[in-house]
């Protein structure tokens, strides 16, 4: 895995590094994606970022079936400042939005007869799954399914729109972007994340250079263009970071996991220690962020509730990178114990209250469901 660093395409951040503090004292003028100040590239940076900027997970995943036009759509029109999409590609090469390549729990693919040949088990990353998989299908077959709520049983109410989207490509994705931009007066920012690229680089069908190239057609592979490319294996990071300009940021798991590139390649580091100065420093020279799991921020009690925040917000913004950890939610199954409200575990609990204490870690931003919860959060957190 290459170490060098890019000359010039490192981000200087604003306020943000100034802490809780710092963040506070930001109004909607602050920046987590300042102009980079090394050189000529950023100075013309088309737009900037709030401070806490709230990105939208798959959409907003809490009120539409995920990674769907309705979901995207909703959570810009909510005010997201960010927008997620995660991709995995076809078996012809195109790249689509899913949060993983079996389909199964997203589409409606076990109600077609003519796909009931193609279920079969597979092993990605090293766990075994049955299912329907992208990779088995081209991008007109998938054309055919409709996007379904994953998790029904806590989301009822979105199970309404069950059958309503089709699986999106990830250059429709782009074409609807530069088109709600053109619209708003402003750029629609994307946070844009590369799946198993390992895994799928041993099938012949490399994410890399497949999203490099829809983000040069259509001008969002510059230093200043309003998207980041991210993914949980740093080799993906490197690979992007040599193909286009725009930042890259490495998703971080629970502390005793290991990047799966990591475990292809015998690299005995865990995210325990990428965390750490050191490895921090390392990411550095190839990425622009980190997005951890909220526990990285401020882990759990044996309860459930949250502890004290770690340092990995300071020991971060140390090293220039932003931070967008991973997610937040409503409902009370996925809220730290001392923020849930009564005993439903889909009820909504105190996630205002939640948000507000990753908020005071000097977080730049945060991943969330809830766009419309996140936006009123960050708000408030702003006024003090």
């Amino acid at each position: 895995m290459g170490q060098e660093q890019k000359p010039g395409r490192r981000l200087v951040l604003g306020a943000a590094v100034l802490g809780a503090a710092g963040a506070a004292s930001v109004g909607t003028g602050g920046s987590a994606l300042a102009d980079d100040r090394s050189g000529e590239r950023g100075k013309n940076r088309p737009g900037k970022l709030p401070v806490p900027a709230v990105v939208a997970h798959r959409g907003a995943s809490g009120y539409r079936p995920e990674h769907t036009f309705g979901s995207y759509q909703l959570a810009l029109d909510m005010g997201a400042d960010v927008i997620e999409q995660d991709l995995v590609p076809t078996k012809d090469g195109h790249l689509v939005c899913r949060h993983e390549n079996d389909i199964t729990a997203t589409t409606d693919v076990a109600d077609h007869p003519e796909f009931a040949g193609r279920k079969t088990t597979k092993t990605v990353d090293g766990k075994p799954l049955t299912g329907w998989f992208t990779e088995d299908f081209t991008l007109a077959e998938l054309n055919t399914l409709r996007a379904k709520e994953r998790i029904p049983q806590t989301r009822p109410h979105n199970t309404l729109y069950d059958g309503r989207w089709q699986v999106p490509a990830f250059e429709d994705v782009l074409k609807w972007a530069d088109e709600q931009g053109r619209k708003r007066g402003r750029p629609v920012w994307l946070h844009i994340e590369t799946k198993h690229p390992t895994y799928f680089r041993k099938l012949g069908l490399e994410l890399e250079p497949r999203l490099a190239k829809l983000l040069r057609k259509y001008g969002r592979h510059r230093s200043h263009s309003p998207n980041f490319v991210q993914s949980f294996e740093p080799s993906s990071i490197q690979r992007l970071s040599k193909l286009v300009d725009c930042p890259g940021v490495c998703l971080l798991d629970a502390p005793d996991s290991q990047p799966w590139d990591f475990v292809e390649a015998g690299d005995p580091r865990t995210v325990a220690d990428l965390v750490k100065p050191e490895g921090l420093k390392w990411m550095a020279r190839f990425a622009d962020g980190i997005g951890p799991v909220v526990d990285l921020v401020i882990p759990k009690n044996p309860d459930g509730s949250l502890g004290e925040p770690t340092t990995l917000v300071r020991d971060a913004h140390a090293e220039n990178l932003v931070l967008h950890p991973y997610t937040m939610r409503n409902e009370n199954t996925f809220l730290p114990l001392d923020f849930r409200k009564g005993t439903d575990p889909n009820a909504y609990g105190d996630a205002f209250g939640a948000f507000k204490a990753y908020f005071s870690t000097g977080i730049d931003g945060i991943f969330t469901d809830n766009p419309d919860t996140g936006k009123l959060a960050a708000a408030d957190f702003r006024k003090g």
